[in-house]
């Protein structure tokens, strides 16, 4: 199949791999899947699909594995909770998930096997299809901090990673990855790129070079991708074609490195804050930002 990449094409739908298993987190994973872990009152991959919805995006597209119905339920209708709860003190508790049950389409495929983010990406192409998508990791949660002015409603308002990432893919058309600076020492916990500057801007890089997981004294740079990529459909040809690596897992940074090599990645050092809620410490570290955060509502 020779995907052919359309100017101008809407980002329609969103890729959620949610098949891993989460070992950092047990005994809590043993039956919850690590992206219904809440922070606060809310689970992961429910702030990652609010992240999808206000960068405009309303097709959900959901790969799961064995133990993962809890997902599914999440973001159906809880006929005897609403029955309960109907008219009284605690009814409005629902009003976000519904409004994303009502706004969103939900769509789900099985990952068999753990072959890595590459393999599970490709898992998720019968619910993509032959169009660009975004795809979220909804263990690296985002908070909107990139502040723009409404002059049409005289507010400001704020973009989300994605709602940014959307805005460079429209310009480039080509695959964008997001990237934040992490200690020299971390690189080895990520994908991480090397690039130059494009258009005069201190934010956008034209990917040439990729490395996953490097060592330190191996590590190009130390500007990490994170769990946040906008992916032209022919990625998925790339994947079918990607050799494995170490413990037998399609990585996809190896697949993009294929995209950089002909000038088709944009690395993208996004505005906000992340929170790596795949380790213990950076869950705590969210919970506490929430907290603080509605404590000053």
């Amino acid at each position: 199949m020779n995907s052919i990449i359309k100017s101008n094409t809407i980002i329609n739908k969103c890729l959620f791999p949610a098949a891993g298993y989460g070992t950092r987190f047990l005994p809590a994973t043993k039956a919850t899947p690590k992206e219904m872990l809440p922070v606060l009152t809310k689970p992961l991959i429910q702030y990652g699909v609010e992240e999808a919805v206000e960068a405009g995006i309303h097709t959900m597209a959901i790969v799961t594995g064995r133990g993962k119905r809890a997902i599914e339920d999440h973001f159906d209708i809880s006929y005897e909770l609403e029955h309960q709860i109907k008219g009284g003190s605690k009814e409005h508790l629902l009003d976000e998930i519904r409004a994303l049950i009502t706004e969103c389409t939900f769509s789900y495929t099985r990952q068999v096997e753990m072959k890595g983010l590459g393999h599970a990406i490709l898992t998720g192409e019968t619910l993509i299809g032959d169009e660009p998508f975004a795809v979220i990791l909804a263990d690296d949660l985002c908070t909107n901090s990139s502040v723009i002015l409404d002059s049409a409603r005289g507010s400001i308002n704020t973009k989300g990673v994605l709602s940014q990432m959307i805005e460079v893919y429209e310009k480039y058309q080509c695959s964008i990855v997001a990237i934040e600076e992490v200690p020299m020492e971390q690189t080895h916990k990520y994908g991480v790129i090397a690039g130059h500057l494009v258009d005069g801007t201190d934010d956008t890089y034209r990917v040439t070079d990729m490395v996953e997981k490097p060592d330190p004294k191996d590590a190009p740079t130390n500007m990490a991708i994170i769990g946040r990529y906008i992916l032209t459909p022919d990625i998925f040809d790339i994947i079918r074609e990607t050799e494995p690596g170490k413990n037998g897992e399609v990585q996809i940074t190896d697949a993009l490195l294929t995209q950089a090599k002909n000038g088709k990645v944009i690395a993208y050092k996004f505005k906000g804050q992340r929170f790596d809620c795949g380790s213990v410490d950076g869950f705590v570290e969210a919970t506490n930002y929430f907290y603080q955060k509605t404590e000053e509502v």
